[in-house]
């Protein structure tokens, strides 16, 4: 194993800080690899530095996060997300969508979804040619240039994704490029969030919720956030305790998903994490800082049967059953909506 300590730059709210960069240029790879892989044993997430996605390019998807979402209700209404959750893209308006974790019994379902609707508002997209979830965009004259946009952020993002199971699979003592033949066909979504000001008492009390407790399904997801934070991780060691991960500026958060975690048989977590009522908060009206963020969702082709990697499990350690990855992502869609 490669010396980290000079990659891994510290830590905030228990998760890694660590220069990707030194992946990226060749000097350390295994280095980077190792630290990223213990982070992601520790904590599910890691912050990478240097991660060669522009900054241009991030402030400008945050620029058309605003202007989209500073649009009209029936502007944007006229993109809407479909009534069932298997299709997901197009715009969701504010309380319509519940962040569940794994419910499948009916009666916990209900209960779940009686309780305190997800306040924000969201926007969906993925490549154009999806046979399986086609785009739902604004009709033309609506927002020019936001389809451009979003599609050549999206097609970014997966450029530094594949970067990023690249360095998995070096920790994982994988070929490096292991993880891409499952990720040939770009199964992914580009979400942009936008948490509308509300009272900071309110989200204290659990009246209303930003995003709920949930783990992400897909394989890895690459998260952006504002400067107002209110992200939270559920600390691996005190379940039910959550910490902040505060925003860090010129930094990128990538957490594991529930794909990962089953080829590793939970050697990489797939963390619970939250979005709340940022740290510290004062204001003079009681109102918290509306938010915006950008995940990133990296998903495996639908067709991948998810086994457990050779090496992973053995009798004392028994092995998650295979999967699809059609089948796993499709039924924890159908029941957010």
């Amino acid at each position: 194993m490669a010396d980290n300590a000079n990659v891994r730059l510290g830590e905030a709210g228990g998760i890694s800080v660590i220069d990707f960069g030194a992946f990226l240029n060749g000097s350390q790879k295994q280095a980077v690899a190792d630290a990223m892989l213990t982070s992601f044993k520790d904590s599910g997430f890691v912050y990478l530095i240097n991660h060669g996605l522009p900054q241009d390019r991030i402030d400008s998807m945050f620029e058309w996060s605003k202007a989209f979402f500073a649009l009209p209700m029936e502007k944007k209404m006229l993109s809407p997300h479909p009534s069932s959750g298997t299709h997901h893209r197009g715009y969701s308006a504010p309380g319509v969508e519940k962040v569940t974790q794994h419910v499948y019994d009916a009666d916990e379902l209900a209960k779940h979804r009686a309780k305190a609707p997800d306040v924000k508002e969201s926007f969906e997209s993925g490549r154009e040619d999806d046979p399986h979830m086609p785009n739902i965009w604004p009709p033309e004259g609506v927002i020019p240039g936001f389809k451009e946009a979003s599609l050549d952020f999206y097609w970014t993002c997966r450029a530094i994704s594949l970067d990023i199971l690249r360095a998995m699979a070096l920790g994982l003592s994988l070929p490096e490029e292991y993880f891409l033949q499952y990720h040939s066909a770009a199964e992914n979504q580009l979400r942009i969030l936008h948490y509308p000001s509300v009272p900071v008492q309110k989200l204290r009390d659990e009246e209303v919720v930003r995003i709920g407790a949930h783990s992400d399904f897909g394989t890895i997801t690459l998260l952006l956030q504002d400067k107002v934070g209110g992200l939270e991780v559920e600390d691996p060691n005190k379940p039910g305790s959550f910490n902040s991960a505060p925003p860090i500026e010129g930094a990128l958060i990538v957490n594991a998903g529930d794909t990962m975690m089953r080829w590793t048989n939970d050697i990489v977590r797939s963390t619970i994490h939250r979005v709340r009522a940022p740290p510290n908060i004062t204001t003079e009206d009681g109102m918290t800082p509306e938010r915006y963020s950008i995940p990133y969702f990296l998903a495996a082709d639908f067709s991948t049967l998810i086994d457990c990697i050779p090496g992973t499990y053995s009798e004392e350690r028994p092995k998650y059953e295979p999967v699809t990855v059609k089948e796993y992502i499709l039924n924890r869609l159908a029941v957010t909506y």
